[in-house]
């Protein structure tokens, strides 16, 4: 059975598109191993979950100007090593695909610009 895709953008399905999202990354082997060094194979783990509600605050303030998040997401992509252009790549590869089981096209679009501007940037200021 197939969920209605959602035509707007909120709180419970920017939830839903992350945790869409990072089972695919934990199955991916190029991006995969990067989170299970940081954060272990479990994603039911604690650890796990506090990064997924921060992701969650993360897109809520980008889309929504939500201010609950008060993180510096481009900070953690400084230690992490071995991290690539092909790396990012796949992630948005993968992003993509998430966005295109939770949202219609135009909510979509939104998150797909907004995710390859930041991955630009992430790459720009790593040196990538």
């Amino acid at each position: 059975m197939q969920t209605e895709l959602a035509n707007t953008i909120n709180d419970e399905n920017i939830e839903k598109l992350v945790r869409t999202f990072y089972p695919m990354v934990l199955k991916d082997t190029l991006v995969g191993p990067f989170f299970v060094e940081k954060l272990g194979d479990d994603i039911n783990s604690e650890v796990w979950e506090e990064h997924l509600v921060l992701i969650s605050q993360f897109w809520a303030f980008v889309a929504l100007g939500d201010e609950r998040y008060n993180g510096h997401p481009m900070a953690p992509h400084f230690e992490i090593e071995g991290i690539s252009r092909k790396a990012f790549e796949q992630w948005l590869k993968l992003f993509y695909e998430a966005i295109d089981k939770v949202y219609i096209l135009r909510s979509g679009e939104f998150f797909k610009l907004k995710s390859t501007d930041i991955a630009s940037n992430f790459m720009r200021n790593l040196g990538i």
